[in-house]
């Protein structure tokens, strides 16, 4: 990969709802990042105290600085969180990175080389078992440091759902071979630069609920001109096992995205300009 075009600070969103383990384990493979020139921003959906104990924790181990973004419960609302992080945090290059992920050593590394103004990228994950993501969480594993050779055992055993995201290659100009196509982008583990962020307004905080709120921002900032740039065999997580969310509104932001597929438009129809309006109470601390 060639020089990255992002230098200074980048701000690492983790966002996260009501499972403090998971995020301990995230929190705790970030302080194992061979680059060291972030700050994390947790985007937190009104979880409890339990996940505040163990952010103070992890923020005072920390070389890198931590801030606390809360709100309060008025069901599921990532992207709004996620928008009063964006607003919290100063870097120009902001990675998003779900709090049930676990990062290996390079994530920030790779996502600062991939970096390219008028570009976003997209990453991808590794899916863990329950009887492994147990294992882990139960009993303090540092999964983000195992090597290809464990990860390979775990997949002959069926602990996992696949190597490939865990393989890192260069693949150059491939990388943009996908630049105007949204579909199958994740948001738990993409990047965008802070000013496109802006063009577009952030997420749409009218997604109640979870799903496609990670679509909908990628199809905006495809057609205000922002390309697609591949993270896969670059910056791939491990992402601990969980139950399905509700997907009871899944049909709506289906329906709601089909409409914005429909329209020109690339900005949010309530986004990161609505939060000064929000009344909403607001935690941050550090």
């Amino acid at each position: 990969m060639r020089g990255s075009a992002v230098n200074e600070l980048i701000s690492l969103i983790v966002s996260t709802y009501d499972r403090p383990d998971a995020l301990g384990a995230c929190l705790r493979s970030l302080r194992a990042q061979h680059d060291r020139n972030f700050e994390i921003v947790v985007a937190d959906d009104r979880s409890g105290p339990a996940t505040l104990d163990v952010i103070k924790v992890w923020a005072a181990e920390a070389s890198v600085p931590v801030a606390h973004v809360w709100q309060q419960d008025r069901g599921f609302r990532l992207a709004e969180i996620r928008n009063r992080a964006i607003a919290e945090s100063s870097g120009a290059y902001l990675v998003f990175l779900d709090g049930d992920c676990i990062a290996r050593p390079d994530f920030v590394t790779a996502h600062r080389a991939l970096a390219e103004p008028g570009h976003f990228v997209g990453g991808n994950r590794v899916l863990l078992s329950q009887a492994l993501t147990e294992d882990i969480l139960q009993n303090g594993r540092e999964a983000e440091m195992w090597g290809m050779a464990a990860w390979a055992m775990l997949r002959a055993r069926g602990e996992v759902n696949r190597l490939l995201p865990l393989l890192s290659l260069p693949l150059g100009p491939l990388r943009t071979r996908l630049a105007t196509e949204w579909e199958g982008v994740r948001g738990g583990n993409f990047a965008f630069w802070r000013s496109d962020l802006e063009r577009v307004d952030g997420f749409e905080t009218s997604f109640v609920g979870w799903g496609l709120e990670d679509s909908d921002i990628v199809i905006r900032m495809i057609r205000a001109g922002v390309k697609r740039k591949d993270g896969r065999f670059a910056t791939g997580v491990l992402h601990l096992w969980h139950r399905q969310a509700d997907r009871a509104q899944l049909a709506a932001h289906r329906a709601q995205l089909d409409e914005l597929i429909k329209s020109d438009r690339m900005r949010a129809l309530r986004g990161l300009s609505a939060l000064a309006e929000d009344r909403d109470p607001l935690a941050v601390g550090q």
